[in-house]
């Protein structure tokens, strides 16, 4: 999502608003092995430069098969959603499975849909270790595989990842953030909120604010790094805690907008959540580019978030598998820049962020 995208969250802390989300954009059917299978034509002949609806035969249009670790966070729906967006506009065929989180299942379905023959095929892997023997049973069927948002171990199986660069992303967003917080000439007392150490997205988002922070000595002073595992409760006890302990604080930052119903919650039950210009205001800053993270922006509340650019990403991921499938050579990584969305430039920006699409979907009203 990305967390990364939250892969511990738990389902039944969805907002009612992603569950609508959910809802509305998953029909699938499930099979064997919970696989769930979608045919994605596009109704037009057309695709995008570079890209094909064919085989490498000729055959017919290319199917491709996705299997998400986890639908539990709005970002996975969202890019899930671009997925089949992407292919429908290159005329290709999509083949959907979600693991629920168990690494022997996702193996399980990327098996069937080898035995499906499957042109290529797009993996969020569990995580970086259990994905290897996923890697090596596409090598040995010689289909192009491609990991979504979280790259693999270092191993001999061959593989393209598609992610976000987590580093630069978060660097360039507390970049923002500080140089617009020192300009009131105070000093900062700052709070982090990290995600799981264990996940390698989370280690480049606490760096990029690290780093950051390290930068300005004078404006930023660090008096709480909160260890949330993902995990809401342990979230909403962290930032309670700190604020108690630290009254005064006055910037914080969360390595996934995920995590910000409890970093809200906190600040309102501290009399600290003001918009931004009013006395009392803390500088607020994410990353990932979500619904809530949007709706903080357009209410004034939410100072900037760094957003992964899951279109881009999408269409990175199907164009490497259209190459690696036409024999030419690809890059093993494909970064994502991103972006920085903040209260100067959000109407610019808000058409290019997901969480600005699905909070729209989410309030458009019900179809016949």
């Amino acid at each position: 999502m990305g967390p990364p995208e939250n892969r511990d969250a738990e389902a039944g802390k969805l907002t009612a608003r992603t569950q609508a989300i959910m809802k509305r954009m998953l029909p699938m059917l499930r099979g064997i092995g919970g696989l769930a299978l979608a045919a994605v034509l596009g109704l037009s002949g057309c695709g995008r430069p570079g890209g094909t609806s064919a085989d490498a035969g000729g055959q017919g249009p290319m199917t491709v098969g996705v299997s998400f670790e986890t639908l539990q966070t709005e970002f996975w729906v969202a890019a899930l959603e671009a997925f089949r967006e992407e292919l429908g506009k290159r005329n290709m065929r999509m083949l959907e499975a979600v693991a629920d989180g168990d690494a022997n299942r996702q193996l399980e379905q990327v098996k069937s849909f080898i035995t499906r023959k499957v042109d290529g095929l797009v993996v969020v892997p569990k995580d970086a270790k259990t994905i290897i023997p996923v890697l090596k049973s596409a090598n040995r069927a010689g289909i192009p595989i491609v990991l979504f948002n979280r790259p693999p171990d270092k191993s001999e199986a061959r593989s393209v990842t598609v992610v976000a660069d987590n580093y630069a992303i978060t660097r360039a967003t507390v970049d923002y953030m500080v140089r617009q917080a020192v300009r009131g000439g105070r000093k900062h007392k700052a709070m982090i909120l990290i995600g799981d150490l264990g996940d390698i997205n989370s280690i480049g988002r606490r760096d990029g604010f690290d780093d950051v922070v390290k930068a300005h000595p004078g404006a930023i002073e660090v008096v709480a790094r909160i260890p949330t595992e993902w995990n809401q409760e342990k979230a909403l006890a962290g930032v309670v805690n700190a604020l108690q302990a630290h009254p005064d604080t006055s910037f914080i930052f969360t390595s996934s907008d995920f995590l910000f119903p409890s970093v809200v919650s906190a600040l309102k039950s501290a009399g600290k959540y003001w918009k931004v210009g009013e006395p009392g205001h803390v500088w607020l800053g994410g990353f990932d580019g979500d619904g809530m993270a949007y709706q903080m922006l357009v209410d004034g509340y939410l100072d900037a978030d760094g957003v992964q650019d899951v279109y881009f990403e999408a269409a990175a991921a199907v164009q490497a598998i259209v190459d690696l499938k036409a024999g030419k050579a690809v890059p093993e990584r494909i970064e994502d820049v991103g972006f920085v969305i903040h209260q100067g430039n959000v109407k610019e920006m808000a058409p290019r962020m997901w969480g600005a699409r699905t909070r729209r979907q989410g309030e458009r009203p019900p179809g016949p």
